[in-house]
């Protein structure tokens, strides 16, 4: 079975770092891009940063992480990280992962992802 478990939620100061993890398996991980997508309380969710499948060597980040924000992947251990430096109180929600099985012309639009971690909390405030 697919499965994605993200992890490394929890309550930081504004200006601090947290970095999340999310671990895969099921599927042959190389082949797929991962995506890291955020949800505020009454908000849609959307889309933070996303990796690209090995071999493509891609990351995207939405405008308001650039700079702050870093997506990487571990193959050998089949994990997709999100370290986030520099985080603002716009920057709490719950994140999750997801596995895109296609990313088209637009990495951020949900219905490019199948599959979906079950979510860690990010909460920042002083």
């Amino acid at each position: 079975d697919v499965q994605l478990q993200a992890y490394g939620g929890g309550l930081v100061q504004p200006g601090g770092s947290l970095r999340l993890s999310c671990a895969a398996s099921g599927f042959t991980f190389s082949d797929y891009a991962i995506g890291w997508f955020r949800q505020a309380p009454g908000k849609d969710r959307e889309g933070v940063s996303c990796i690209s499948a090995v071999g493509q060597d891609r990351t995207w980040y939405r405008d308001s992480v650039k700079g702050r924000f870093t997506i990487s992947r571990d193959n050998t251990n089949n994990m997709v990280y999100l370290q986030m430096n520099g985080l603002e109180p716009d920057d709490t929600a719950v994140y999750y992962c997801g596995r895109a099985f296609s990313l088209g012309n637009n990495w951020r639009d949900l219905n490019n992802y199948d599959y979906w971690g079950q979510g860690t909390l990010v909460t920042v405030s002083s």
